[in-house]
């Protein structure tokens, strides 16, 4: 299920990318500029156009909530409190989380050896 959400939202997003870039240009980047004002209020008719982007802008939206929800419901009930619940307890009572080994970098014996590619 998760995987068919991301298909069309990965459509949904390439498609929006489109549309927008085939917009004509209104000019006065951010409603700048422009000025006319009247009975018009500055604003032009909705083309096709514009509604069509709208719809995919909503859609987008839609799938965006839809894969939040998802990611949300696999990972509910796990937690990081919940994985140090099974974690070895030291000797003065602190749990002490299992880190996978040492942090130290490998020591010049432990290091596998690389060829020098000459």
């Amino acid at each position: 299920m998760e995987n068919v959400v991301l298909i069309v939202h990965l459509i949904l997003a390439l498609s929006l990318i489109g549309t927008v870039l085939l917009q004509r240009s209104e000019g006065g980047g951010l409603g700048m500029g422009g000025g006319g004002g009247g009975a018009s209020g500055g604003r032009p008719a909705p083309t096709a156009m514009s509604k069509f982007t709208w719809t995919l802008a909503i859609a987008f939206i839609c799938t965006s909530i839809a894969l939040t929800l998802i990611a949300a419901e696999k990972t509910a009930g796990s937690s990081v409190v919940d994985r140090l619940g099974n974690a070895p307890v030291a000797q003065d009572g602190t749990t002490v989380p299992d880190l996978g080994g040492s942090l130290l970098p490998p020591s010049a014996d432990e290091a596998p050896l690389v060829p020098s590619g000459n």
